[in-house]
């Protein structure tokens, strides 16, 4: 296959934020999806929530902006809306963990063509496994949305028939955005809903382990 442009880890993100509903509560996840509240649409309020105890974080903030005793859980300085909350990390946890969210946006290593997600260890790589909070999210969110290149660096595809890393939670994801497509997961399978730019659907396919329907 020639090489083509993929879309860029922000562009991702961007698309992403697309699949946001105004007024809704979201978790975002480490990776692409920290990346999300600095591309909501115009006119759109999400309220974002982090597990280490904040509820409506606003965008990353920018140089000379920071307080780093106001950071997401990945230790990255962020913002705060209009109304934003703080409270204790064992609350942040029920949050999820009640289905009190509307979605969660999350990185991933693998998704299978049910909807079964890992995005907590990479078998063999050193330095990569935490649980996390991973488990409790995507089980006890009303919506999960992957974010995630299609392929790994070596060109494997990530989008696959059954997973062959650790599971994270069985048939939860709903939404995958990546740097090649948008997928939907239902009950008659994988949907390719939109390719990114200069992209078919047969070279999508190539990439992906698991059926498309288009």
């Amino acid at each position: 296959m020639p090489h083509k442009l993929r879309l860029t880890r922000e562009q991702i993100a961007a698309r992403a934020a697309r699949e946001l509903p105004d007024g809704a509560y979201v978790n975002l996840g480490w990776g692409v999806p920290n990346l999300i509240a600095d591309y909501l649409p115009a006119g759109i309020t999400v309220y974002f929530h982090s597990e280490n105890g904040i509820l409506g974080m606003g965008r990353r903030a920018k140089p000379g902006e920071e307080d780093f005793d106001l950071v997401d859980a990945m230790k990255v300085p962020v913002t705060l809306i209009p109304g934003a909350s703080f409270f204790h990390q064992a609350d942040a946890h029920l949050m999820t963990r009640g289905g009190h969210l509307d979605a969660a946006v999350l990185g991933a290593f693998q998704v299978s063509e049910h909807g079964d997600l890992a995005n907590w260890k990479v078998p063999g790589a050193k330095g990569v496994g935490a649980i996390g909070g991973a488990m409790d999210i995507a089980a006890g969110t009303k919506k999960v949305i992957v974010c995630m290149e299609h392929t790994t660096r070596e060109g494997q595809p990530k989008i696959v028939r059954e997973l062959t890393y650790p599971l994270t939670c069985l048939a939860c994801v709903d939404t995958i955005v990546t740097d090649l497509a948008v997928i939907d997961v239902t009950d008659r399978g994988l949907f390719l809903r939109e390719l990114a730019p200069g992209w078919t659907s047969e070279e999508v396919q190539q990439l992906t382990a698991a059926h498309l329907n288009f």
